[in-house]
């Protein structure tokens, strides 16, 4: 984690659909220490409960267990938007890495992407994501079939986590 906070501005994966924070850039404009400042610690030196390392274009958060998420200490969890409870990867952050290079994201978001994503992800900066409605969380219907608008991530995240069980 250091060498991509130190080494880079952050990592977007698959046309920038899965954001990896680093120290900043200006396309993507969130550092991971500034990002988690006031949603995992408050005070510097502290220990957070949760070190948020990534998210997706469609409101899902990656988050390091510190203890403050209830599995295990050192795992990566994910904030789905489509339940809003945290589950477990049971990947450490290395391990992470090697998935959103290597493994099948397509797959992994293929209920949530709908046709000419691509293009829709072209409008969409490294601090904002899409806002369904109705939210993903309600109802059965499909990504695509929903009305999507481009908000600031940290709305994004404020509405999730007040939706989830934290």
């Amino acid at each position: 984690m250091g060498a991509i906070i130190y080494e880079s501005g952050g990592i977007l994966v698959d046309l920038g659909w899965l954001r990896i924070l680093g120290s900043g850039h200006p396309r993507l404009p969130r550092s991971l220490p500034a990002w988690n400042f006031e949603r995992s610690f408050s005070l510097s030196g502290q220990q957070p409960s949760f070190v948020l390392v990534a998210d997706d274009v469609i409101g899902g958060f990656f988050a390091i267990d510190g203890g403050g998420l209830g599995f295990e200490r050192g795992k990566v969890c994910y904030l789905p938007p489509d339940t809003l409870v945290w589950e477990n990867t049971k990947k450490g952050y290395s391990d992470f890495l090697v998935w959103t290079f290597n493994g099948n994201l397509a797959k992994y978001y293929e209920t949530e992407r709908w046709e000419n994503w691509q293009e829709d992800l072209k409008r969409v900066r490294g601090d904002e994501g899409f806002i369904f409605t109705p939210p993903l969380c309600q109802g059965n219907s499909p990504a695509g079939e929903r009305n999507r608008e481009i908000v600031p991530l940290a709305t994004i995240y404020e509405l999730h986590i007040a939706r989830s069980n934290k």
